[in-house]
C-alpha cells in the first residue's frame, strides 16, 4: 500500500511540469519553450493600467493670465482612460480650485448657443469620452451638463475630476449643474463614497461634497430654455425664485432645492386627465401631486409646465434625471408656440450595463435642435463595491473550509449517528473502535451527541458561507427585490422585479423596460442611517452596491439571514453555544470510526 501511494505521488509530481494551461486569448504557462516571457501580460489584448502618479509638471500648466496652475485636460483624459490616478494632493487641488470657481457662479447661469446639452453621466467615464467626441470642440461649442456625474457607475471620481479640469480650463464654455446624486445622502447610500475611499481618501470625498454644494442648480439657454436636473416646483413661480435660493446646502426632502433636483413629469404627461393604464385621470386643474416613485418632491403636470413657460416667456424645459430608451424623450407641445414643453435627455448609454439604452445629447445652434445618439463604449471591469479578488473569494474559500470540517467531523455515517444504542458485536473497524473506548453506553451516547452537535454547528457555518458565496456570485448593480411591492403612481409591481443572479441576469433583463421596472426602487430617496465609520461596509455587497440592508431573499436582508443561521437553536435548546464549544471538544480527540464523507464540488458559472 505504501509503495502504491509513493508511485501515485510521483506520478502527480511528474505531471505538474507537463501541464500546459492556457488563459483564453493569452500565452501558454509553465513552458520551457524558447522566447516565452514570464513578464508579459497573460492576455496581451487587455491594456495594462497606468501604474504611476503623474508629476505636477505633467499634470498642470501655468496660466500666465491669472498666474496659477491649471490641470491639463488632455493629459488627464488619457491618464484616466488607462485607469491612472492622481495623488491626493493633486486631486484636492483640482477640486478646491473648481469649488472656488463654481461658488462665484449664480444659481441660474445664462448660457449662449451654440451649446451641447448633456444629461446624466453616472460614473460612466468611457461613455463621457464618447459624448465629448460627438459634442464637438470647445473652440466653437459650449457644454451644459445637467448633473448626476457620480454614483452607480465605477468611474465617478474620474468623471468629476475631469469635468472640473475642463471647467477650470474653459470656464465660459462649460456649465456644470447639480443633480440629485450630488449630495452626501445619496453618495453614501450608493457607490461614490466607497469609490473615493478606495481610490483616494476621506479628505477627497469631503472635498467633493463641498464642491457639490457650490454647483449651480439651473441654466437659461438664450433666454428661451429653462434647464434643470429634475423639474418644476410649486414654489417656483418666476425665475427670480431660483435666483433668491440658497443653494449652498445639503438638499432636504422638500422645498424648492429638492424639487429642482428630484421632480418628474407626471405619468402620461400631456394626457394626465384621461384614463390610462397608469391609473385614473387627474382632476382638472391639477398642477402638482406627490411623487410616490421618488419618495419625495412632486410630479408636475402638462398644465403646470405650460403655465410656467408662459409666465416666464420661455420656449421649453430641458431636464435629465430619468433614463430613456432612446436617450431622450420629447413631451407634448405647448398650445401657443407648438414646441415640446419638456425634453428629457439621458447621456449614460447601456445604463448600469443592463439597460440596453442609447445615450443622447442635444445640440442647439442657430435656433435649431439636433439630437445626437450614441451607443455605449467598453470599459474595464470592477468587482462590486470595488472589492479586490481576495475579499470577493473569501465566501468561496469559507464554503470549502466548512466542507472540509464536515468531512473531518462526519466520520460516522448518518445511520450510526442516529443509532442510540451501542453495538459491540461484529468485527468491523468502527465497532472495534467503540469497544476500545471501554466506556458505558450512556457516555458513548453522549459522545455521539457531541459529534452530532459539532456537525450541526459546522453546518451552520456552511450555510452562512453559502449565503455569502451566492451573494458574491449574484451581485449586480440593480436591487434584488423579492415579494410583492406597490409603488404609488405606478400601481402594482410584482415579484418579477430583479432577482437576476449571476449569469441569469441577462435572461431576466431582455430590454430597457425590464431593467427600468427592476430598478424602480433605486430611484427613490433612500431612507437609511449612515454611520461615521469609514470601514462600516459589509464584506459582501448588497446587489444594489449599497452599504447595507437591501432586501435580498424573501424580503430579508443578508445580514438578517446570517444572524438567523447562527442563532438557530441546537437540539438541546441552546443558541449559539455549540460553535464556542467545538474547539474544546475537538481537542479532546477520538479514534476514527469510519471513512470520511467525500467532499462535494461546487462550480461557479
Amino acid at each position: 500500500m505504501a509503495g502504491s501511494n509513493q508511485e501515485y505521488f510521483q506520478s502527480a509530481l511528474y505531471q505538474i511540469p507537463e501541464r500546459d494551461p492556457v488563459i483564453p486569448g493569452g500565452t501558454p504557462q509553465w513552458t520551457n519553450a524558447p522566447g516565452v516571457s514570464y513578464k508579459d501580460r497573460p492576455v496581451p489584448s487587455v491594456p495594462q493600467p497606468v501604474g504611476f502618479h503623474p508629476t505636477d509638471e505633467q499634470l498642470f500648466m501655468h496660466n500666465a493670465a491669472y498666474g496659477e496652475l491649471l490641470p491639463n485636460p488632455d493629459f488627464l483624459k488619457h491618464h484616466f482612460f488607462h485607469e491612472g490616478r492622481l495623488t491626493e494632493a493633486q486631486a484636492l487641488y483640482i477640486i478646491h480650485q473648481a469649488t472656488s470657481l463654481l461658488t462665484r457662479e449664480p444659481n441660474l447661469v445664462n448660457v449662449e448657443s451654440p451649446v451641447t446639452i448633456c444629461g446624466d453621466i453616472h460614473g460612466q467615464y468611457y461613455d463621457l469620452m464618447k459624448l465629448l467626441e460627438i459634442g464637438g470642440n470647445f473652440s466653437d461649442n459650449a457644454y451644459l451638463f445637467l448633473g448626476d456625474y457620480v454614483d452607480r457607475g465605477n468611474f465617478g471620481i474620474e468623471c468629476l475630476i475631469y469635468l472640473y479640469a475642463l471647467k477650470l480650463q474653459y470656464p465660459k464654455h462649460i456649465t456644470l449643474l447639480r443633480g440629485n446624486h450630488e449630495c452626501r445622502h445619496l453618495t453614501e447610500y450608493f457607490t461614490f463614497k466607497r469609490e473615493c475611499l478606495h481610490k483616494y481618501s476621506p479628505a477627497v470625498y469631503e472635498a467633493c461634497i463641498a464642491s457639490f454644494c457650490a454647483l449651480p442648480v439651473s441654466a437659461l439657454v438664450d433666454n428661451r430654455f429653462f434647464c434643470v436636473h429634475g423639474g418644476l416646483s410649486p414654489e417656483l413661480v418666476t425665475l427670480e425664485d431660483v435666483r433668491r435660493l440658497d443653494r449652498f446646502q445639503e438638499p432636504g426632502s422638500s422645498g424648492l432645492l429638492c424639487d429642482l433636483l428630484w421632480s418628474d413629469p407626471v405619468v402620461n404627461f400631456g394626457y394626465e386627465h384621461e384614463h390610462s393604464q397608469q391609473g385614473p385621470p387627474l382632476p382638472p386643474g391639477t398642477t402638482f401631486e406627490h411623487n410616490g416613485v421618488r419618495g419625495c418632491s412632486y410630479f408636475f403636470t402638462y398644465e403646470a409646465a405650460c403655465k410656467f413657460l408662459e409666465r416666464n416667456n420661455l420656449l421649453g424645459i430641458v431636464r435629465g434625471h430619468e433614463a430613456q430608451d432612446a436617450g431622450y424623450l420629447m413631451y407634448r407641445k405647448t398650445p401657443t408656440k407648438k414646441f415640446p414643453s419638456v425634453i428629457t435627455v439621458f447621456s449614460a448609454p447601456n445604463y448600469l450595463d443592463v439597460y440596453h439604452n442609447r445615450g443622447a445629447v442635444i445640440k442647439y445652434a442657430n435656433k435649431n435642435i439636433t439630437i445626437r445618439q450614441y451607443n455605449s463604449s467598453s470599459h474595464p471591469y470592477w468587482l462590486p463595491n470595488f472589492m479586490d479578488g481576495f475579499t470577493w473569494s473569501l465566501p468561496f474559500v469559507g464554503a470549502k473550509i466548512t466542507e472540509m470540517l464536515l468531512a473531518i467531523l462526519a466520520t460516522c455515517s448518518p445511520e450510526e449517528l442516529e443509532d442510540t444504542e451501542v453495538s459491540i458485536e461484529g468485527g468491523d473497524e468502527a465497532n472495534r473502535a467503540v469497544t476500545d473506548l471501554a466506556l458505558p453506553p450512556s457516555e458513548v451516547a453522549a459522545r455521539r451527541q457531541a459529534i452530532k452537535n459539532k456537525i450541526l454547528a459546522v453546518g451552520k457555518m456552511q450555510r452562512v458561507f453559502q449565503l455569502l458565496r451566492e451573494e458574491a456570485e449574484n451581485a449586480s448593480e440593480l436591487a434584488a427585490v423579492a415579494g410583492e411591492e406597490s409603488i404609488a403612481g405606478l400601481g402594482h409591481v410584482g415579484s418579477d422585479l430583479l432577482t437576476a443572479q449571476g449569469t441569469q441576469m441577462r435572461h431576466y433583463i431582455r430590454n430597457f423596460a425590464d431593467a427600468r421596472r427592476s430598478d424602480l426602487l433605486n430611484e427613490r430617496l433612500p431612507i437609511f442611517q449612515p454611520t461615521d465609520s469609514v470601514t462600516d461596509f459589509p464584506v459582501i455587497p448588497a446587489p444594489s452596491m449599497r452599504r447595507r440592508g437591501s432586501s435580498d431573499l424573501d424580503g430579508v436582508s443578508m445580514e438578517e439571514l446570517i444572524r438567523r443561521a447562527l442563532e438557530e437553536p441546537d437540539e438541546d435548546g441552546l443558541q449559539g453555544g455549540t460553535v464556542e464549544r467545538i474547539a474544546e471538544r475537538v481537542a479532546i480527540g477520538r479514534k476514527v470510526t469510519g471513512k470520511p464523507m467525500p467532499l462535494k464540488r461546487f462550480e461557479t458559472a
